[in-house]
């Protein structure tokens, strides 16, 4: 009996265990099956992202930005202007700098290798401590833009938390050489790199190329699976821009400008050197200016602009001769055309239009108008022209419409004040603009313009950029443009003639060249202001050479020099510049007085 209740309660005990064990087994199992529930239908989204984000590769391929070259016209090399080059950007793993005082001599180490421009190096030093003190931050920026000697010597110090990371910059080997007609690469409102001002704003979509981009799926260990979904599209890197600017002409010419500008005690100073055949670039120059790899330093961002094609001024006299042009192209003058000169003209503007310094002339002919700079002259030539056919001619030579040189920030200039009145008439705002005040052109313009007389009556399209190089090896050449006929070839002659006797016998004899025939003008602009002009002027002088066949156009222009007339600054400049030209070039003298 006794066996018997002993081997019952086994029994029961042993069943109670089963169903204890069959008991854990269910909530085992339910609690698995309430956890899969979870992850395969209540989180199923953040799994298959974060499944994704671990074995799925997606990567945006950078393509290297085009380069930018410069020419020398003598040999044909070219030597580069804007290329990319590789640089560092220093962070810190803050997870790996154990202590504050770690921290402090790691700021203490930084502040001496990477020399920050600052003044109180002892506020710089607690901005990089309290950086380097920071808990758990895989990545705090310290400096972009390193070079490989800092990095060496970052190495050496062996700080620990500090760690560097390659990266592509845009560089400029040549430092301040044609800056602004480069521009340079910085951010843009989106944060993105992105080509501003010059050659880089302009042309920023074909130096940028194209993106490409990795799409696939790795590993556990980090290999490239192959699959169906996998996609490789390659980067496109950007197109080169080869330009017609002379390397060598454009740092000399520029050299001798700065001097000249210093000299003269001007505000700035800008030129442009052109091909009259062609219409290419040969130099461009603006100062002051900048270092493009240190854009960032600059004072005033008005040294980004390309005084040369975004300034437009009231040009003054070296306007002259395309009213004159006009004139003689449409049989009103002729170089001797007889002109009686008072001092003054009356009946047209509210005041009197005299000439400069109150100066009377008495008896000359056109080519004096031109020698002396005479403006009542101007005024006589403008009513024998009449008008709509000034007007005509100024739309012909492009004033008041962009060249289209392919650069950022052009201006157009303005001839408005020429359409206030209608008819036929002379007006006040047209006998000003005869001698070149109430309207504005930019120094490329007036390029232009005087190269439509240097090579015959054709105004050619200016342009910079000669070739393009895709990374395909196609290469797209800019074709020359003529634009239109202006001036009737013998017009341009006669024209050109007169100009010569400008330099040889007017005011502009520091602009000739010993040896050799050279045509241009000079201008001294009054400067508008409120309430009227201001004392200060702009001189300008534009001129070509040599006559016969003009290897350049050129034109010097200083704002607000000290001096008071172009033909002690701008001439004289444009006089030493068109030496080395007519010496780089190696053209032989033809004058032989």
């Amino acid at each position: 009996m006794y066996k018997k209740n002993r081997n019952t309660k086994k029994k029961k005990s042993k069943i109670s265990r089963i169903r204890i064990m069959a008991g854990l087994i269910c909530l085992v199992a339910l609690v698995v099956i309430g956890r899969l529930f979870m992850l395969m239908v209540l989180q199923h989204d953040f799994y298959t992202a974060l499944a994704k984000g671990t074995h799925n590769v997606s990567s945006e391929l950078v393509p290297d930005r085009g380069k930018i070259y410069a020419k020398d016209s003598r040999t044909g090399e070219e030597y580069p202007l804007a290329i990319n080059r590789d640089y560092f950007v220093i962070y810190a793993d803050t997870r790996d700098i154990k202590t504050e005082w770690e921290a402090r001599q790691n700021a203490k180490k930084l502040l001496n290798i990477l020399d920050f421009k600052t003044e109180d190096k002892e506020k710089k030093e607690e901005q990089l401590f309290q950086k380097l003190k920071k808990k758990d931050d895989p990545y705090e920026p310290i400096k972009e833009k390193v070079s490989q000697e800092k990095v060496n010597k970052i190495k050496q110090a062996e700080m620990s938390g500090i760690n560097f990371t390659r990266k592509s910059y845009r560089y400029y080997p040549e430092g301040e050489l044609a800056a602004p007609v480069l521009g340079f690469v910085g951010k843009n409102k989106e944060g993105e790199k992105s080509g501003r001002y010059g050659l880089e704003g302009y042309w920023n979509d074909e130096l940028s190329g194209k993106g490409g981009i990795l799409q696939g799926i790795k590993s556990a260990s980090g290999l490239w699976v192959p699959s169906s979904d996998s996609k490789i599209e390659n980067p496109v890197d950007g197109a080169d821009l080869y330009l017609t600017v002379d390397r060598t002409v454009q740092y000399k010419a520029c050299e001798i400008l700065q001097k000249k500008m210093k000299q003269y005690k001007a505000e700035s100073a800008s030129l442009v050197i052109m091909n009259p055949d062609s219409g290419s670039i040969i130099s461009m120059c603006n100062f002051p200016t900048f270092n493009p790899n240190k854009y960032n330093k600059v004072s005033s961002i008005d040294v980004f602009n390309n005084a040369g094609i975004f300034t437009p001024y009231e040009i003054g006299s070296i306007f002259k001769p395309v009213v004159m042009g006009a004139a003689i192209n449409e049989g009103a003058v002729n170089p001797d055309t007889e002109f009686h000169d008072t001092g003054s003209k009356k009946g047209i503007c509210s005041k009197p239009i005299r000439n400069s310094d109150l100066k009377v002339y008495d008896d000359t002919t056109m080519t004096g108008v031109l020698e002396d700079s005479i403006n009542t002259g101007m005024v006589y030539v403008a009513e024998l022209l009449g008008k709509k056919r000034l007007i005509e001619y100024i739309e012909k030579f492009s004033f008041g419409t962009k060249t289209g040189i392919g650069l950022n920030t052009e201006a157009s200039g303005t001839i408005d004040s020429l359409y206030k009145n209608k008819g036929n008439k002379i007006d006040c705002y047209a006998a000003t603009a005869s001698f070149g005040q109430g309207i504005t052109a930019t120094p490329l313009q007036m390029a232009a313009a005087y190269s439509a007389i240097a090579n015959g009556g054709d105004l050619m399209r200016p342009y910079i950029v000669e070739k393009i190089k895709h990374e395909n090896g196609k290469v797209e050449r800019t074709e020359t443009k003529k634009v239109r006929k202006v001036l009737d070839e013998k017009t341009a002659k006669l024209l050109s003639g007169m100009l010569v006797n400008v330099v040889d016998s007017g005011h502009a004899k520091t602009a000739g060249s010993k040896g050799y025939y050279v045509a241009g003008k000079t201008g001294t602009a009054q400067i508008s202001g409120e309430g009227g002009y201001i004392e200060e002027t702009n001189h300008s002088f534009v001129g070509f050479a040599p006559v016969e066949n003009p290897k350049f156009v050129m034109i010097v222009k200083f704002h607000k020099p000290e001096r008071r007339f172009s033909a002690s600054t701008a001439a004289p400049a444009f006089g030493e510049i068109s030496d080395f030209l007519l010496n780089y070039y190696q053209i032989p003298p033809t004058n032989k007085k």
